[in-house]
């Protein structure tokens, strides 16, 4: 391997470890508002800033999620496998939790104030 060929692999590396850098600790935007759909069709609208604990009793299944200081958990479900329960708490925008045998949805969005486009 020559020098230049090093120089190279360093210089690719670097792009690479700053592109990750900024993708990782750069602005991640807290969502404003929890979307929970079932089947596709949504079952409701939560503020994020608004300390809450949601049960949803429906014919597809049971299952309880928790609002609290911005950060979403599915706290109980009576699905088999769990795991929506054991998902880790979602709070950035784009986020969810799904549980798949009741068809349910937890998708943090961004908050109406920010849906606005730039010119």
């Amino acid at each position: 391997m020559k020098k230049g060929d090093f120089i190279l692999i360093c210089l690719m590396l670097c792009i690479a470890f700053l592109g990750f850098g900024v993708t990782f600790f750069g602005e991640n935007n807290q969502g404003g508002t929890l979307t929970v759909t079932i089947d596709g069709k949504i079952y409701g609208t939560y503020d994020m800033s608004v300390d809450q604990k949601i049960i949803m009793d429906e014919t597809t299944g049971y299952n309880g999620f928790e609002i609290k200081d911005g950060v979403v958990t599915m706290v109980e479900a009576d699905c088999p496998d769990q795991y929506c329960v054991k998902h880790t708490p979602i709070n950035k925008e784009g986020e969810t939790i799904v549980c798949l045998p009741h068809k349910v949805v937890l998708e943090i969005t961004d908050s109406e104030e920010q849906r606005e486009l730039d010119a």
